[in-house]
């Protein structure tokens, strides 16, 4: 879909629809009150009948007769003005679109809902989204023919002063969009297609598209590196592991603040020899959903122009079985020297991410975030409504807590207490890569922090949140699919680089 603005008056436009919002519980205002002026007071009459009074989430259809230009207006609740969020509008946005898809609307037209909290740009910005987020389908390898991809255009009309705003706004929403679409399309697809070399080739791609240097290593570059640990999963795979190393405004590294992006990128996980059930493994395509979405957030950054440089880094491997396939007991060596017992093969994503955040600290990192499909455990503590963040720096911490509330994707603090270390002692080896299934998050982010030395890192375990129905639960979340690939992290974390504040 093809969003735009233009100057005039929503009234007057020509369209297949035409989507306003509404406040429940209010005097109409804006756009609302402007078109029920233009309908001789149609929509005011449907309040007052109690047909319909504002509440989040109710959609109505009004149909002109010719009284304005447009074919239909489709009404959309805000819900309590006390209670209305950026987020909140975006969810509208995308079920205004919806409806309008629905309804085989080619043109759409649309204005931006602004209060005191919510200014123009950022309304713009949030419908953009919503309205791109929703609409958003994942066709795949279907022979069918794709579903028509409606509504073409969506126009958001606002007065002449106030179209450059708006422009800044729907180029930023279509940016983020861009970016979790992208997530989204790689997780979701198979993974005799997503290999790690697919992956690295998206990548690529991603950076050609917006500006960024990319840099993939192949096996012998890795074992140059001592990556004993990424290496170490990827020895039972045909398939060849890659490294990915996006970089958003390289050149002006020594100048800029550095965030590194780190995101597991098992492109499918069997469990290895500690082999997952039949029904366990169904979904497992989903377990680089941590590296799809810092692709598309490196993306989405890269289009932004975020005056940071950013650093995206995706160890990318399969697990797999075979005579070449590492065991439980057998004893690896991470890029910093430290060994690892191996107690599950299971346990293998923490594997890539060591070595890719001992990679992170050559860059001298204000921050680091890791994001991972991590652990079954996490999705016990918080099931599919929200992912876990331990960090070791509270600023940081509460950084990304600020995203998750803008972004409305959700995040908890759970705990990084140096008692979890005892369950990942080994008598081999200096660290074993599982503590067992009690407080398996914690385990696993107490494994994760052995391999960083930079004072302010954060671990976002996604597993119940990136979506796939063997991981994903039941959404209400109208520009979130209900099935398949959420893209969860890619919109989080580049909310979260757009909103760096360097420490105090």
């Amino acid at each position: 879909m093809d969003i735009k603005v233009a100057a005039g008056s929503l009234v007057d436009q020509i369209a297949d629809a035409v989507i306003i919002y509404v406040l429940s519980g209010v005097a109409l205002d804006g756009a609302a009150l402007a078109v029920n002026t233009g309908l001789n007071g149609a929509l005011q009459d449907l309040i007052d009948a109690g047909d319909f009074d504002g509440k989040t989430g109710q959609v109505t259809v009004l149909y002109p007769r010719g009284v304005v230009p447009a074919q239909r207006v489709i009404v959309v609740g805000l819900g309590a003005a006390d209670e209305l969020t950026v987020d909140g509008l975006r969810r509208a946005a995308a079920l205004g679109a919806q409806k309008a898809r629905d309804l085989k609307a080619k043109t759409a037209t649309t204005a931006p809902y602004t209060t005191e909290k919510i200014g123009l740009a950022q309304s713009a910005e949030a419908i953009a989204e919503g309205a791109s987020l929703g609409l958003y389908q994942y066709h795949g390898q279907k022979t069918s023919d794709p579903a028509a991809a409606l509504p073409e255009t969506l126009t958001i009309i606002v007065g002449e002063a106030d179209a450059e705003a708006a422009e800044q706004g729907v180029a930023a929403g279509m940016a983020i969009a861009d970016g979790v679409k992208l997530s989204r399309d790689l997780v979701n697809l198979p993974p005799n297609i997503c290999t790690p070399a697919y992956m690295a080739q998206a990548a690529v791609e991603a950076g050609q598209a917006v500006g960024l240097k990319v840099e993939v290593l192949e096996r012998k570059q890795m074992e140059a590196l001592g990556m004993g640990a990424l290496l170490g999963v990827a020895q039972g795979s045909d398939t060849p592991p890659r490294f990915i190393i996006m970089q958003h405004n390289a050149d002006k590294a020594s100048e800029l603040d550095t965030i590194v992006l780190v995101g597991k990128g098992v492109t499918f996980d069997t469990g290895g020899y500690s082999l997952k059930t039949r029904d366990g493994m169904v979904g497992m395509k989903a377990d680089m959903g941590g590296g799809g979405a810092v692709i598309g957030a490196m993306k989405a950054i890269g289009a932004l122009n975020v005056p940071l440089h950013v650093v995206g880094l995706i160890p990318a491997a399969d697990n797999m079985i075979s005579g070449h396939a590492y065991r439980p007991q057998d004893v690896l060596k991470a890029s910093n020297g430290v060994t690892i017992e191996i107690i599950s093969t299971d346990a293998e994503g923490r594997l890539l991410l060591a070595d890719a955040l001992v990679f992170a600290s050559r860059y001298k990192p204000a921050a680091v975030v890791d994001i991972a499909t991590l652990t079954g455990a996490c999705v016990v503590a918080l099931g599919t409504v929200a992912a876990g963040v331990f960090s070791n720096n509270d600023q940081l911490r509460d950084s990304l807590l600020g995203a998750a509330q803008r972004t409305g994707e959700k995040i908890w603090p759970l705990p990084l207490w140096p008692e979890y270390n005892k369950a990942i002692e080994s008598q081999t080896a200096d660290i074993k890569n599982s503590g067992g299934s009690h407080g398996g998050a914690a385990t696993a982010a107490a494994f994760l922090q052995h391999f960083v030395d930079y004072p302010a890192w954060a671990h976002l375990d996604i597993a119940g949140v990136a979506g796939i129905e063997s991981l994903g639960g039941s959404n209400d979340n109208p520009y979130v699919p209900g099935k398949g690939a959420t893209g969860f992290g890619a919109r989080l974390m580049t909310d979260f680089v757009r909103q760096w504040q360097p420490a105090k």
